[in-house]
């Protein structure tokens, strides 16, 4: 066996999908918690087994990440030499100054860890903002960062004739602008000014909306407040409709409602992590960076 991807339960359809783009055989790690919520996990690795891709999505990472440690460690003492890590959602990666003495910056603690682990990281549109490259936060020469912009903008061409893509704050801008390059679509980006993590002022671009099929295009959406009201905006100055396409669907708490009543009208994500707007596979995107990797260390 030389190499073999492996998943759990609760994010079996996309593995499946990359495992088949790769054309690699799979095997489910069973889990179990324990009254005192602690986990035991069942990996049983054929012998020989040379490459092991975990595919694991690290929303909510917290529980996740100790899995990684069991499940990396465990195919190590195994003797499999090479270990990849599919994370199409990264965690902690927010968090990367210290804004006040004493903060912890989990950007690097989390990269560092995730390098100490694996010889290869795969991982789509990561939440960078004062790095322009991966491996600054995750010291490998295969941290690999893909952008799910161009498979976002073939669906929303495939769903609306000429839509305007907005992105909702200035931080979206380099999703907006990848996106419509591919479709040439005319595209725009609002302004921002956050109060915390649930209030926030947006500004409109000055770019003409009425009567215009808008698509909010951004990488995460977490409490829907941004989007929301970028939508509410939208709709005021006459978009005929807006929707939402975005990489990471967290959408925490009440967000899908938050947005609704917004006015938004569909929401496409991709499955880098699971919820019931999934509409764009990432295992094609996934197996070109995979494919080589595995060719590579196969010669």
């Amino acid at each position: 066996m030389s190499a073999l991807l492996t998943y759990l339960a609760d994010e079996r359809e996309p593995a499946l999908r990359l495992a088949s783009a790769c054309a690699l055989p799979t095997l489910a790690v069973a889990r179990h918690r324990f009254p005192d919520e602690e986990l035991k996990l069942l990996l049983d690795l054929p012998a020989g087994t040379q490459t092991l891709v975990v595919y694991r999505s690290l929303d909510r990472p917290n529980e996740k990440l100790v899995e990684l440690l069991l499940l990396a460690r465990h195919a190590r003492r195994a003797g499999v030499p090479r270990l990849v890590l599919v994370a199409p959602y990264l965690g902690y990666m927010r968090q990367d100054i210290a804004f006040q003495p004493g903060e912890v910056v989990s950007q690097t603690i989390v990269g560092k860890f995730l390098a100490e682990l694996f010889d290869a990281v795969i991982t789509v549109d990561p939440h960078l903002h004062r790095i322009s490259r991966l491996d600054e936060a995750i010291p490998l020469q295969d941290a690999i960062a893909l952008s799910a912009a161009g498979s976002l903008a073939e669906r929303v061409a495939s769903e609306r004739d000429h839509p305007l893509l907005v992105g909702p704050d200035a931080e979206s801008r380099q999703w907006v602008e990848s996106a419509a390059a591919v479709r040439q679509l005319d595209h725009a980006v609002c302004s921002k000014q956050r109060h915390g993590d649930r209030d926030v002022v947006i500004t409109l671009p000055d770019v003409a909306v009425a009567g215009r099929a808008v698509v909010l295009l951004d990488d995460v959406a977490s409490s829907g407040r941004t989007l929301a009201g970028a939508a509410r905006l939208l709709l005021q100055a006459g978009a005929s409709s807006v929707d939402v396409a975005v990489t990471h669907a967290l959408f925490a708490g009440d967000a899908l409602a938050v947005m609704e009543s917004a006015g938004i009208g569909t929401v496409w994500s991709t499955d880098c992590i699971q919820h019931p707007s999934n509409a764009v596979s990432m295992a094609p995107l996934l197996a070109t960076a995979l494919n080589p990797l595995l060719q590579r260390w196969a010669g």
